[in-house]
Formats: C-alpha cells, sequence, structure tokens
C-alpha cells in the first residue's frame, strides 16, 4: 500500500471518492446520494476496524491476563490522618506549656488527651476548639480528659478519598507497567472494593508485587539499635518512650533481625519524592536512588545537618531497609540500598515513582487467564459467528429465495458497522461480547423477516411490487423502533447497574442494535429500490 493510503482518513476519502463516481455511473439519478452516503458511512467503518487484530481492543477473558478485586483497607488511611493530628496537638500543647500525661491515638478515628493539668483544662479546651474546627467533634469525658472524634460525615470524606487516591496511584503504577487498555474501577456496593484488569500481562507475579506494594517510604532518626525488642528498651522499663517506636529490620546475618528504636516523627517520606530509580551500592550491588522534590531537599539537608554520626533508618512499609550513618550533610540525593535483587529494585523504582498507596490492599478475588486460553476463546467466539451467520444465510435463501440475498447484505453490514463502531471508540471486546454480536445478527434477520413478511402480505392484497415494498417498509417502521427501543433500555440497565463482563455485553449490544436499524432497514430498502428500479413489474417478477 502506497504510504499516503496508510493514513485511514485519506484511504476513506480515495474510497468514497471512487464509490461516487461508480455511483454516478451504475445507480439512477435519485438514488445516487444515498448510494454514495450509505456507501461512505460503511467504508469508514471498514477503515476504522482494519486490520481487526490490531483495531479491536481483546478484553482480559479474549487476549489473557490478570484480573482483580481488591479491597481498600480505608483504616490505615485514617489511622495516618489521626496520627498527625496527634502530633500537632502534642506539639501545640508543649508550645503553649499545658502539661498533660498523654495524647495517644484512641481508634482510627479519634485519639484521647489525658492527665490535663486541673489548671491548664480550660486551655487545652481552647486550643482543641481552635485547632479543630472542621470535621472533628470535641468530648470530655471526664476531668481533664478529651476525646477528639472525626464526624461521621467527615470520615466517609476520608475513605472515599483515600479509595480515589489508591485508584489515581494504582493508574500510575499501571502506566509504569505499560499495560495497554487496562480497567480500574470502584467495584461492589460499599465503595472500598476496586476492579483491575491488566489484559496481555505475561509477568503475572511481578504485575501483583507492583499493585499490591504499599511503598510507604520514611526516614527517621536511629535512637538505639539492638538484637532483641527486650534488649533495645532495656534502658527504658520496658516501654517505648514516648515519641519513639520500634521498627524492626533484617541484620547482616541472614535470618537474624536487628530492631531499631527510631523517632516518630519522619524526617522525610514518600511523598517528599521527585524521582527513584535503579542503581547500584557502593558494593556494586542493585540499589535505588532517588531526589527530593524542593520541601523535602530542604528538610532533608537541615536535619542531616543536624546529625551528622547519626544513624539514618530507611523504613519502607514498617521495615527498615537500611540504616546508614550520616556522614555528612546531605540536600537532594539519597539511596536505598539492602538484599534487593535487580527486579525487586526496578519493581520499587516503579512504586516508588508512582506514589505510594495511602491505604493497604486486601485481595478479595483474583483470576488469571492465560494467552492460549484467551485464544481459544476468540477462536470460539469467530467461529460461534461465522457458523451463526452461515445457517442464518442459508435460511433466508432458502426461504425468501433472491430477496434473502438482500438479507444477507444488510447481515454483512451489520457486522462491519458494529466492528467500526467498537474500534472507532476504543470499546473493548469481550468473551460476552461476542455473545452480543451473535444476538445482534439474530436480531437483524428478525428486523428482515419482519420486513419481508409485510411486504408478502402487501403482494397478496393484490399491491403492484413496488408499492408492496414501500408499504412494507413503512408499515413496520414503528414497530422496528419500538423493539429496538425496548431493547436499547434494557442495555442501558446492564450497563449502569453490571460489572466488567456484563457492561462489555451491553456495550456491544447497543451498538448491534443501532446498527442494525441502519443496515436492516435503510441499507434494505436501499437494495430494493435500486434493483427494481422504476417499473412496476407483474408481482410473479419479485422473488422472495
Amino acid at each position: 500500500m502506497p504510504p499516503a493510503l496508510q493514513n485511514p482518513f485519506v484511504l476513506w476519502f480515495v474510497l468514497t471518492a471512487a464509490l461516487a463516481a461508480a455511483a454516478y455511473f451504475g445507480v439512477r439519478r435519485e438514488l445516487r446520494v444515498r448510494a454514495t452516503l450509505y456507501g461512505a458511512f460503511i467504508l469508514a467503518c471498514v477503515v476504522a476496524m482494519w486490520p481487526p487484530k490490531e483495531r479491536i481492543h481483546l478484553g482480559l477473558d479474549l487476549k489473557g491476563g490478570i484480573h482483580l478485586v481488591m479491597q481498600v483497607v480505608t483504616d490505615d488511611a485514617l489511622n495516618a490522618i489521626t496520627g498527625d493530628q496527634v502530633q500537632a496537638a502534642r506539639d501545640q500543647a508543649n508550645r503553649k506549656g499545658i502539661v498533660f500525661s498523654s495524647i495517644q491515638l484512641a481508634d482510627p478515628t479519634s485519639f484521647a488527651v489525658e492527665g490535663v493539668e486541673p489548671a491548664r483544662v480550660k486551655d487545652m479546651r481552647d486550643l482543641l476548639k481552635d485547632f479543630f474546627r472542621q470535621g472533628w467533634e470535641i468530648r470530655e469525658p471526664g476531668e481533664g480528659r478529651f476525646l477528639v472524634r472525626m464526624t461521621d460525615a467527615f470520615g466517609r470524606q476520608m475513605r472515599e478519598q483515600t479509595v480515589r487516591e489508591v485508584m489515581r496511584t494504582l493508574e500510575r503504577r499501571v502506566n509504569q507497567l505499560g499495560v495497554a487498555e487496562p480497567i480500574i474501577a470502584m467495584h461492589g456496593e460499599k465503595g472500598d472494593q476496586i476492579l483491575i484488569q491488566l489484559p496481555g500481562v505475561s509477568d503475572v507475579e511481578a504485575a501483583k508485587k507492583v499493585l499490591q506494594t504499599t511503598a510507604q517510604l520514611h526516614l527517621k532518626l536511629v535512637e538505639d539499635q539492638a538484637s532483641s525488642r527486650e534488649a533495645l528498651l532495656g534502658k527504658s522499663g520496658g516501654q517505648v518512650p514516648e515519641h519513639k517506636e520500634v521498627v524492626q529490620g533484617q541484620g547482616d546475618t541472614p535470618g537474624q533481625p536487628v530492631f531499631y528504636l527510631v523517632d516518630r516523627e519522619s524526617v522525610i517520606t514518600g511523598r517528599d519524592l521527585k524521582n527513584a530509580r535503579v542503581s547500584v551500592d557502593e558494593n556494586n550491588q542493585p540499589a535505588v536512588s532517588f531526589s527530593l522534590n524542593t520541601g523535602g531537599a530542604a528538610k532533608f539537608k537541615q536535619a542531616t545537618g543536624a546529625n551528622v554520626g547519626r544513624q539514618l533508618a530507611i523504613v519502607l512499609d514498617n521495615s527498615v531497609e537500611s540504616a546508614p550513618v550520616i556522614r555528612s550533610q546531605i540536600s537532594d540525593e539519597g539511596q536505598i540500598s539492602g538484599r534487593f535483587s535487580t527486579e525487586e529494585a526496578d519493581i520499587l523504582a516503579k512504586v516508588l515513582r508512582a506514589g505510594a498507596l495511602p491505604a493497604t490492599l486486601k485481595p478479595l478475588q483474583e483470576l488469571t487467564v492465560g494467552p492460549s486460553l484467551g485464544k481459544d476463546s476468540v477462536r470460539a467466539g469467530v467461529t460461534a459467528s461465522i457458523a451463526g451467520m452461515a445457517f442464518l444465510a442459508i435460511f433466508m435463501l432458502v426461504y425468501y429465495r433472491l430477496s434473502g440475498v438482500n438479507a444477507v447484505v444488510a447481515l454483512v453490514a451489520n457486522v462491519v458497522i458494529l466492528l467500526g463502531a467498537m474500534a472507532y471508540s476504543g470499546a473493548t471486546l469481550t468473551l460476552p461480547g461476542i455473545a452480543g454480536v451473535i444476538l445482534t445478527i439474530g436480531v437483524g434477520v428478525d428486523t428482515n423477516v419482519l420486513v419481508f413478511e409485510r411486504i408478502r402480505e402487501e403482494l397478496r392484497n393484490g399491491k403492484t411490487v413496488r408499492a408492496a415494498v414501500q408499504n412494507g417498509f413503512e408499515r413496520v417502521w414503528i414497530t422496528i423502533l419500538d423493539t429496538h427501543a425496548t431493547a436499547l433500555i434494557a442495555a442501558a440497565f446492564l450497563f449502569q447497574f453490571g460489572t466488567g463482563p456484563i457492561k462489555g455485553f451491553a456495550v456491544t449490544l447497543v451498538m448491534g442494535l443501532i446498527a442494525n436499524v441502519f443496515a436492516s432497514y435503510f441499507v434494505s430498502k436501499f437494495l430494493f429500490e435500486w434493483i427494481l428500479g422504476k417499473g412496476q413489474g407483474p408481482t410473479q417478477q419479485f422473488s422472495i
């Protein structure tokens, strides 16, 4: 094919021009415009869907890949939000010199303030009311005690926001994988489930790791470390000191953990990252280097400059990957080193670039479709469609004789328009979608049967051939609209309330019904008018 014709629009224009020329010489004057318009539309559908292997997007069940239903554990995000408020309340109280025994998390949506000195209870109440105005309610269950809780509306808003953030993060991670035509959508009635479909993914395990890794990164200053939790907390009477926490990591000896006492407050987090990439450490082992945004670089520079000689724990998903010593002030670059394989370092870099998930994902359903099974489904679906068309074509030719040719042409046009519409709109063809194609074929023949039987009835009443054809199409037009409208309404409900496969069926059915009205009525009517010509002709000369 010449390079110019590889442009779909140019190819369509050339074919349409050739069709218009053929219509000018081969079709009567009153039919030329319709012949050109109808033909141009069908040619546009052919160009849009050709070649089918490249233009028709196959769904997961036909192409192979991963189908996952994940539940977002929104309590994780609420814990983080409330935890930030605990730290903010503690800092504000310390700044104002208010003495209290503890401020700690009570549950994911509330925190408790205990042991406020009697003389400063009013000051603490004013502080909390001033600082926690919107979305929080403050209660006093006892003298010197306060309970700060999210309102129900604010809690629902934060849960919904968490799910949306998870979806955006997953979309960025899927883009890192280079998956074509992924589906990431809300699922279920509670609003905390996400449907993920990745057609054509070959490395299933790697894709699952990228999707499910939370990748919550925190860099925290280390106070102390020991080989056991008991030894680590021995100096503090077995209790974790205030503003500190214990995080476990892997020691130099395989299977031997190390426990770190670190600051609860992070120096920087994954939100401060600008980029992450695979690199090698000083021992030529795989590592992940990262760069920080402006705000993160300023915080990192200040913290490392003030703590030269101390260890800095790199905490990834509540596990210490490494705890290097700060040798000098660091500005905007850092490195995460550990016992990574090249593949693990690549996955970590991808998820850090895409952003940390604000909450963990709990797998509820997992389905993996192999590419060979998908090809078998395509083969079976195409075979069923061709067999159905062949059977219906034979039936129409036998029962309606030469008029059956008209029905076969309309049937082929119906399928071409349907596939062209799917290719042009980018709709995904699934296994239920193939069922929709087959159903469309049946509905198309049903429309032709309605028209042909009406024409037969008009001929029995003594009408001329031309009048019988004209009346046959006109008097079934309302019936055709009624039947297709009711089917479209049912398909709309399927699309609105159905899940992925049901939606695929509904999309194909809607496009097929609209294509059928055009092909089985307008195209079929044009073909009859073209063949019959202007002559009236006796009834017996019309083969139907």
